[in-house]
């Protein structure tokens, strides 16, 4: 039985908190970890049975934690990150200690980790108490189903994507189950979910962030990052976040000054480029219009807006070619042993990967060199690129992937998600913010990317366009409805 002594309307109530609300709360002492703990769970049996976000849980262990989460002192409270004992969210990509790693996988179904990996390690030390693992799509992909605990809705419309593959992270932050959620990106899977789900999603610089210990840890392409309901609570998960490990040979130090100060005293950016497309695609136009209006608010701070880009050619193939390449090298094996248990576009992404000759390798990592030292050049004169972050807005969850964009058939799986995986190419830092909704209610997010290893930055420009544009963080307090 739990020990929490909030009354239900005062539990409810600290659901609705951000995580830099909650956890100054916690640092003050006037709620204890145990009462969030009980106010997520409580969340999480009310909401979950709809949205499927956190189908593995570990509420017990969870209480057990709060119960004996040391009381805080100045020393841990000025600590930059310090999460005081808020619960989390863990994507089911990474380990957590205890509670099975599936990866939305039958094939590792029963895959129990032993202890936590690298990241949720650290984001415990920082304070987080682990309380769920969110749902994934198999292995890799941006719409969140799989065979093991079946599709993840989206809380503004349940007959939606939640996109991927950090959906279940999205979703459970959005409908108001945890205040934080990890996440992982390699092309787009912070963004897309946070645009689809209407929260933010930051995928920091190549090397802010250390990763979990892989096969892999030389490939830039793939990062861990932080998922919040606003700009200063992915600010306040990244400080808890941001450090050197030398288990990640791509890691950097700790940042001499708290993202957070980018949030209390925040620079508005001098000049920021729009383009609705990269140069690259199609785009659907209620996305470009509400991402354009919302760009063009940056000039409420002073910013000058206009057309600037960079030429992104070849970063659709390079791209394509490079995530093949690290995701055969990944699961490539499995071809071998499990062939029948892996779904298609996985076995199509492997089998890509296995086939393509070292010279089309060579040609993609030229395309991705040249392609940074053009964006490098760009941001001589611009703070800020922003662009739709997905090229359509939340399609029907029934469907495995976008076929096409306004009539105009696509190439691939993940044709219809270039919009990220191109900048995620360039190693910079990327974050998606809501820009607003369609005409039918759908979330539609807009990308903002920063100069080289501008974390700070990004994160100040954002909060600003975030608070000038102010939409709504948390659709639904109550139980979440199929739109009429």
């Amino acid at each position: 039985m739990s020990a929490s002594i909030l009354p239900q309307q005062a539990a409810e109530g600290l659901c609705a908190l951000s995580a830099t609300e909650a956890v100054e709360l916690l640092k003050k002492r006037e709620a204890s970890p145990l009462d969030f703990v009980d106010a997520a769970i409580a969340r999480i049996e009310a909401i979950d049975p709809v949205v499927n976000a956190l189908p593995l849980r570990r509420f017990e262990a969870a209480r057990d934690a709060a119960r004996r989460f040391p009381k805080p002192d100045d020393r841990l409270a000025a600590m930059p990150g310090y999460l005081a004992g808020l619960p989390i969210a863990v994507k089911d990509y990474n380990d957590l200690a205890g509670v099975a790693t599936t990866y939305g996988s039958p094939i590792f179904s029963n895959n129990i980790a032993q202890v936590s990996d690298l990241t949720v390690a650290n984001l415990e030390r920082q304070g987080a108490i682990a309380l769920a693992k969110s749902n994934v799509p198999e292995f890799a992909g941006a719409n969140t189903f799989n065979t093991v605990f079946g599709a993840t809705r989206n809380p503004w419309d349940t007959r939606l994507s939640v996109g991927g593959s950090s959906g279940g992270s999205a979703a459970a932050l959005a409908s108001g189950m945890v205040w934080l959620a990890t996440g992982n990106d390699l092309g787009g899977s912070l963004r897309i979910p946070a645009s689809y789900c209407g929260i933010v999603g930051m995928r920091p610089s190549v090397g802010r962030v250390p990763r979990p210990v892989s096969a892999v840890q030389y490939d830039p392409l793939w990062v861990e990052g932080p998922m919040g309901r606003t700009v200063a609570d992915v600010a306040l998960m990244l400080d808890a976040q941001a450090h050197f490990d030398a288990r990640d040979p791509l890691s950097w130090p700790r940042p001499a000054v708290p993202f957070a100060d980018a949030v209390r005293r925040p620079r508005a950016p001098r000049r920021v480029g729009f383009t609705p497309n990269l140069g690259l695609g199609q785009v659907e136009r209620q996305v470009v219009r509400l991402c354009e209006q919302a760009a063009l608010r940056f000039a409420v701070h002073g910013a000058q807006i206009d057309d600037g880009c960079p030429d992104f050619a070849g970063g659709i193939e390079a791209f394509q070619t490079l995530r093949a390449n690290l995701v055969a090298a990944v699961r490539g094996p499995l071809l071998d042993t499990a062939r029948e248990r892996i779904c298609p576009e996985i076995i199509w992404n492997i089998e890509k990967g296995l086939q393509q000759s070292g010279a089309d390798v060579a040609r993609a990592e030229r395309v991705r060199g040249e392609l940074f030292n053009r964006v490098s050049a760009f941001f001589g004169t611009y703070d800020i690129l922003a662009c739709p972050t997905v090229a359509v807005a939340p399609f029907p969850v029934e469907q495995r992937y976008p076929r096409a964009i306004d009539d105009t058939p696509l190439d691939s799986y993940i044709h219809w998600m270039y919009l990220t995986f191109v900048l995620t190419l360039t190693g910079c830092p990327v974050i998606s913010i809501p820009a607003g909704f369609t005409d039918d209610g759908r979330p539609v997010g807009l990308q903002l990317m920063g100069r080289p290893r501008g974390d700070f930055e990004l994160i100040a420009a954002a909060h600003l366009l975030e608070e000038t544009l102010a939409v709504s963080p948390l659709p639904a307090r109550s139980t979440p409805q199929t739109a009429a």
